[in-house]
């Protein structure tokens, strides 16, 4: 029939050599736009960093936030399987979609790397004399850092940061997605457009959960002390690089 033989996959179904390979570059896209996205996992091993969450939340955080980026697109292409809509028309809301993403990492990133800053200029290091009775003077140095905590202290409010990263990911299209692998897949089957958004989605949450553990456990290696009263102010600000990359330089 012109579409090649039918290999096995499993339990008796048959998928045709068009829909291995198929399968196959969505392996390929999902990992390498993901690689080549820091956006993808920049801001996860920063607010890490920068919030002190654990290597178990942040990879929690970073694979919710991988299924609500990669389940937007998924459920578009879906819509627009079902209903007949033209790639054309798809690609120009996953771009609508993708400006917003883009101005709200902006705009989350600018408000946080304000917020760090002052942060950091408010905990500087500085000196305090004391004098003992009629023993010499000596001087100590300490900062006010706002993350030090004590047992009297009422506990600090739930932050809302993972929800903020979730919200922007929902809206953050998988660009790759629609145009290149859903359509093609839906001219296959059912079952070989379901396989090859389930592939693409799996190697593309795997991708991020393996960069971001992967670099938080390297930065847990590194001596942060010198710099730790500037981690907010750094995740801030990558976190804006990231958004102005997306923006203005279409990564």
């Amino acid at each position: 029939d012109g579409r090649g033989a039918a290999l096995p996959l499993c339990g008796g179904t048959r998928v045709s050599q068009e829909l291995w390979i198929l399968l196959g570059t969505a392996v390929s896209i999902g990992f390498i736009h993901t690689l080549f996205g820091p956006d993808h996992y920049l801001p996860f091993v920063m607010m890490a960093q920068a919030r002190r969450w654990t290597l178990r939340r942040t990879a929690l955080i970073t694979f919710l936030c991988g299924l609500g980026h990669v389940m937007g697109s998924v459920v578009l292409g879906l819509i627009g399987v079902a209903l007949g809509i033209v790639v054309g028309k798809l690609e120009v809301i996953e771009g609508v979609r993708g400006d917003l993403a883009a101005w709200a990492l902006i705009a989350f990133g600018l408000v946080y790397f304000v917020w760090g800053v002052r942060r950091a200029i408010r905990n500087r290091p500085h000196t305090h004399a004391h004098v003992h009775g009629e023993g010499p003077a000596h001087e100590h140095e300490h900062a006010h850092a706002a993350d030090h905590a004590h047992t009297h202290e009422v506990p600090e409010k739930k932050s809302i940061t993972p929800w903020v990263l979730f919200t922007i990911f929902v809206l953050g299209p998988c660009e790759p997605l629609i145009p290149i692998l859903m359509y093609p897949a839906a001219k296959e089957s059912v079952l070989g457009m379901v396989l090859v958004a389930g592939v693409f989605s799996v190697a593309t949450i795997g991708t991020m959960l393996t960069i971001v553990v992967a670099s938080t456990l390297g930065f847990n290696l590194v001596p942060m002390k010198r710099i730790e009263r500037y981690t907010h102010a750094l995740a801030g600000g990558t976190i804006l690089a990231c958004g102005l990359a997306i923006q203005f330089l279409g990564l």
